[in-house]
């Protein structure tokens, strides 16, 4: 059984009022999250909600030519699923580790029957929903009217928010998949942030050497996700 030490590194876990999270650690279980592994499928019923550690997660929606962009990304602040305790079972959108680490997950059973006690756990997965909402609507009107580098610094620092440290291993192909974009674009973009002095990128690595200046040089769309995500997980987010 997990102790309550190694899954509270997950935020929205450790949140948790400490009866509810003692009665979920002999449900959870560690997983292993490797680049790429497919968490979700668009139209597919879920078995399991994914709470990460280490790891970040992508949900991206595919278009039937194989195309995908991404709508929103989620680390150790929340919970990959949230389709399950909304009643919905599956949803269109497809969830891609984006950066591999671990995390623990929960079968659908245990995160129907705990929401639907109507107690604490259902206040804290609907405040996660309506932040994680929030970031997937900035991110659609962002990639709308916003120039890729602001898209990229923001997706920089959204990822950097969810992970220890200031290096991020992710191919530029990845990346452009991601935005939605041609990975010339991404090439463009990213030589820019370097040249500024904002990131050095090399061998599927970036990293964030001044994220002062990365949160200057981004749009308000990164602001307004983090503001909602402080709002309504206040606790969560200092954790």
């Amino acid at each position: 059984m997990l102790t309550a030490s190694e899954v509270t590194k997950n935020h929205l876990l450790a949140a948790l009022p400490g009866s509810e999270l003692k009665r979920w650690l002999p449900l959870l279980e560690a997983v292993d999250l490797p680049l790429g592994l497919v968490l979700c499928e668009s139209g597919r019923t879920l078995t399991h909600v994914y709470f990460p550690t280490t790891a970040i997660v992508s949900l991206l929606f595919v278009l039937e030519n194989g195309e995908s962009a991404e709508i929103a990304v989620v680390g150790n602040e929340g919970v990959v699923g949230i389709s399950l305790f909304m009643g919905g079972e599956s949803t269109p959108s497809r969830a891609v580790v984006q950066s591999a680490g671990r995390g623990h997950r929960l079968s659908s059973s245990a995160i129907k029957e705990a929401f639907g006690r109507n107690g604490p756990v259902m206040h804290l997965m609907l405040r996660y929903t309506q932040a994680l909402i929030t970031q997937m609507t900035q991110t659609a009107v962002c990639n709308r009217h916003h120039t890729l580098d602001k898209q990229l610094c923001r997706w920089l620092l959204l990822s950097m928010d969810r992970l220890q440290g200031n290096e991020l291993v992710m191919t530029q192909e990845l990346i452009a998949n991601m935005l939605g974009v041609r990975r010339e674009g991404v090439t463009e973009a990213a030589l820019k942030l370097q040249a500024a002095g904002l990131i050095q990128y090399a061998r599927g690595r970036i990293t964030v050497l001044d994220r002062p200046g990365l949160e200057q040089r981004t749009c308000e769309c990164y602001a307004v996700v983090k503001k909602e995500y402080d709002r309504l997980l206040p606790d969560l987010m200092a954790v």
